[in-house]
């Protein structure tokens, strides 16, 4: 595959966790596995919607216990980001669902950034909230990250999207902001569009994650247009979890057409069957975008990024150098 170097901006590293490390972490920790083989598990990878992934994406997570495991996931993706041209990733992480396990903030970010720390691949960190915990559970998260964001850029929203509207967040994203990071949210995939209005409206969030459905109220799309907003689209992801029945319907072209500033990522690519390049190149074989239109998407996700403007611009210049 030749796909231009890239930005990652919407990827979970828990949702980077394959079968294989699953299993090695299993033995690691002495965890009895309800599966009896790696590709008993990855059987099981079949979803009807969210919900169906979420429980077993949660259940897997039950191997991540030791500052070793969380360096080991981040590195074996940060690996693999050097083998897909993603230059730049800024990694989406949910401290309260291994908090509510007994495994401390400092375990899991300590991990985390001994492996961005020893990558070439440039790398940042993104507090994700689960929409679907509480609002006081999301402000005790943020309050025992507080010691660490000399080592997190932002902070996200994701999990369960439906009967959990951003609105329910307004407050401890407030607090975010106080503290000087950046916000992002999962808004417009199951969700309806409002959602992605009180996302940009009630949280003040810099990028909207998937944002699909905002296609279904022009008015959105032309505030998305005019204000470049930047969205995160995760094709793969879109078709394993049946928003779309195919990729060859996925509305990406359509996104393009508009004008908005859209990106390509692999949001849970142990899941979904495709990292980065292979999400670039699922897109370019079946919705037929050109080299041109791949440029176009490479260099938003730089533009989209919370790089500073020098660390954008030698990127850009790299795409801009791209030949197809």
């Amino acid at each position: 595959m030749n796909t231009p170097p890239k930005a990652e901006l919407h990827v979970h590293i828990e949702g980077t966790l394959e079968p294989e490390m699953v299993f090695a972490l299993a033995r690691r920790n002495d965890i009895a596995l309800p599966h009896e083989s790696v590709a008993d598990l990855r059987a099981k990878y079949e979803f009807a919607d969210l919900q169906s992934f979420l429980d077993i994406y949660y259940a897997n997570m039950a191997v991540l216990r030791t500052a070793a495991d969380f360096r080991d996931l981040a590195a074996a993706y940060l690996d693999r980001c050097a083998a897909h041209g993603v230059r730049h990733a800024e990694i989406f992480f949910d401290p309260q669902a291994h908090l509510k396990r007994g495994v401390a903030m400092e375990t899991v970010i300590g991990g985390l950034c001994a492996a961005l720390d020893d990558s070439e691949v440039s790398a940042s960190l993104i507090l994700c909230f689960l929409r679907d915990e509480s609002a006081e559970s999301a402000a005790e998260a943020l309050r025992l990250a507080e010691p660490f964001l000399d080592r997190i850029v932002g902070v996200g929203l994701d999990s369960a999207e439906v009967g959990h509207p951003p609105s329910k967040f307004t407050e401890v994203f407030r607090r975010a902001h106080e503290l000087g990071l950046r916000a992002v949210a999962h808004a417009g995939e199951e969700g309806p569009p409002e959602y992605v209005r009180e996302a940009l409206d009630l949280l003040g969030v810099q990028r909207i994650d998937h944002g699909i459905r905002a296609l279904e109220d022009p008015e959105l799309v032309e505030r998305l247009r005019r204000e470049q907003i930047p969205l995160t689209v995760c094709p793969l992801s879109n078709v394993r979890l049946g928003a779309f029945a195919e990729l060859g319907h996925h509305t990406l072209p359509r996104l393009l057409e508009h004008g908005l500033l859209v990106t390509v990522n692999s949001d849970d690519p142990a899941y979904f069957g495709g990292y980065a390049d292979e999400n670039f190149d699922a897109v370019r074989r079946e919705l037929g975008l050109t080299p041109e239109q791949l440029r176009t998407l490479a260099a938003n996700s730089f533009r989209a990024s919370f790089l500073d403007e020098d660390g954008k611009a030698a990127f850009l210049a790299e795409v801009e150098a791209w030949t197809p």
